[in-house]
């Protein structure tokens, strides 16, 4: 289970620093943009994007669709903060709001998501809500992270409990879903909010990326105030952090540097008009 408090407190003191280290989310990015429905600058549509962050996708989307109404959402009041100062756009409203316990009260064109819906608690719930504030031909375009990011990290976490017996049921992050997983969870929530027809496309891709040391990746998900937000308790000794590096130095380590693995999926759900006779 996810703090929200906490997890909006770090967004928000590292809102500043965000930008900076986050090159994995700004690829995701770009590949939702490849996924957006045609293209057309005389469309006057209306998106809603969620999790906006400090709004690196909200300007690309403000590029792309020069004649959209477009609603920026974000838990964190310093992300909102940071996008609100960089995107300088009239037709763009910023809400610092939790989509989860978010009332929405009109129905978007476009609903779109970057990097975002693995901080959700429930996020069939969240789907279904989503699904029925699509208009007739309305798309719902995210990305979010999967079963395999930081596969190194929690192969080493396990490994240091096991050398060190300890016996404590944790572990370093929040759970991800496979790409099978998030699939059905997608098509029950669809078949659960709407009759219409739908087209589901689904992508997913490995990002790696390389530090000189553990220590240098672990300040890069602080920086981006993706820490560990989890309700439950991890282990926080000095000496299994000592013995997790020692074990992530040996292991993962290459001529490249340290790894850590982003596995990104992709979604993209559109909605067909309901055929009639």
């Amino acid at each position: 289970m996810i703090d929200k408090q906490l997890l909006s407190k770090r967004f928000s003191e590292h809102a500043k620093t965000y930008a900076a280290y986050a090159n994995v989310q700004k690829n995701m990015a770009k590949q939702l943009v490849d996924l957006l429905p045609q293209k057309n600058s005389n469309q006057k549509i209306n998106i809603l994007e969620i999790g906006c962050g400090t709004g690196y996708l909200t300007r690309l989307l403000v590029k792309t669709f020069p004649n959209a109404s477009i609603t920026a959402v974000d838990l964190a009041p310093g992300m909102v903060e940071v996008a609100k100062g960089i995107t300088m756009e009239d037709r763009v409203t910023f809400l610092c709001a939790d989509i989860e316990e978010m009332t929405l009260n009109e129905n978007y064109d476009l609903i779109i998501s970057n990097a975002t819906f693995q901080w959700l608690n429930n996020l069939p719930a969240t789907l279904e809500k989503l699904f029925t504030r699509l208009t007739t031909k309305g798309s719902l375009i995210f990305s979010t992270f999967g079963i395999k990011t930081f596969q190194e990290l929690h192969m080493c976490y396990e490994r240091s409990k096991e050398k060190l017996q300890l016996s404590i049921d944790s572990s370093p992050g929040q759970e991800f879903y496979s790409l099978e997983e998030l699939s059905q969870v997608c098509k029950e929530a669809i078949t659960f909010s709407t009759v219409s027809p739908f087209e589901i496309t689904e992508i997913e891709m490995l990002e790696l990326e390389y530090f000189q040391t553990v220590r240098e990746f672990f300040t890069s998900i602080k920086k981006i105030g993706a820490a560990n937000s989890n309700k439950e308790n991890y282990c926080q000794r000095p000496s299994f952090f000592r013995e997790l590096i020692n074990i992530y130095e040996t292991e993962y380590r290459n001529d490249s540097g340290v790894k850590a693995t982003y596995h990104c999926l992709f979604f993209k759900i559109k909605k067909h008009a309901t055929l009639t006779t």
